[in-house]
């Protein structure tokens, strides 16, 4: 193959809101993987990607090769760390209404309802029936203008592990800042494609998982997306996390390339920091 064949030119980049050469990096799972060469985003070109029939509730229970091994049995390990994100986003904003897009079963909420007047919208059918039967507003669906016009504006909307998820990454935080109020923030999660372990792992890297990750964010492609919307970065790091011990088997089994065996239990929670993953609050100005 020359070298033309591993480039892109005049590819539309989201995050640089201009065509931007590409360069070719991996092929995964039958998905090629391309990245611009002005911002660093790399995206997951795959045909007939279904969202609606991937996110069922098979992927929250160890039945995909991508996806959590066992989400309900974790559960009291993640409210331990969506406890912790709570403190967090207090810091910034103490109250208020707060939303969460693609808040799965509903656990981080369930811990920020005793500070906020929560929210939430969910793809996943079953994970979403299961927040409402917890007591919690949650909206079956996508992040569309209707729920979000359902639902109304907040003071704080979060994405947590959720950006690199999206079909249309910029339009999705496009319609977060325009039901965000004056002062209110922005959440978001994902993998670090330009951290030491991801440029280190290459296609081994724990979350190369395509079609389930579309994309890839740099800080700055992140970053050069808020601010053609006009929202400022207000803090950033590579925080650490409460991980499921049966999560942390699962990836490596499916970087191993292995399957079968019992996971050890869902709610042993382990520490744990590679600065792969980092968190960024945004800030939309006050008038």
């Amino acid at each position: 193959m020359d070298y033309q064949s591993y480039r892109q030119v005049g590819y539309s980049c989201p995050a640089c809101a201009a065509t931007v050469d590409h360069t070719f990096r991996y092929r995964i799972n039958e998905c090629d993987i391309w990245q611009c060469e002005g911002c660093g985003l790399g995206r997951t070109v795959t045909p007939g990607f279904n969202p609606r029939s991937y996110y069922t509730g098979e992927y929250f229970s160890g039945q995909r090769r991508d996806g959590y091994a066992d989400y309900l049995g974790a559960e009291p390990v993640l409210r331990r760390e969506f406890a912790g994100s709570v403190k967090f986003i207090r810091r910034f904003r103490p109250n208020g209404k707060l939303v969460e897009i693609g808040c799965a079963y509903g656990f981080f909420l369930k811990e920020a309802e005793s500070c906020f007047d929560v929210a939430g919208i969910e793809l996943a059918d079953e994970a979403a029936a299961h927040a409402r039967r917890s007591g919690l507003n949650v909206l079956s669906g996508l992040a569309d203008n209707e729920n979000m016009c359902v639902i109304g504006p907040a003071d704080v909307i979060v994405l947590f592990d959720v950006i690199e998820h999206l079909p249309n990454p910029h339009a999705t935080l496009a319609l977060c800042e325009r039901y965000l109020k004056p002062g209110g923030i922005l959440v978001v999660t994902t993998g670090d494609f330009n951290s030491v372990l991801a440029r280190l792992s290459g296609r081994r890297w724990r979350l190369m998982t395509p079609p389930q990750h579309l994309w890839f964010f740099t800080k700055s492609s992140l970053c050069r997306i808020a601010d053609t919307l006009g929202l400022f970065l207000e803090y950033a790091d590579h925080p650490w996390k409460l991980v499921p011990l049966s999560l942390i088997f699962f990836q490596l089994r499916r970087m191993l390339g292995s399957r079968g065996g019992k996971l050890p239990t869902s709610g042993i929670g382990v520490p744990l920091n590679l600065f792969d993953a980092m968190r960024l609050v945004f800030r939309k100005p006050s008038r």
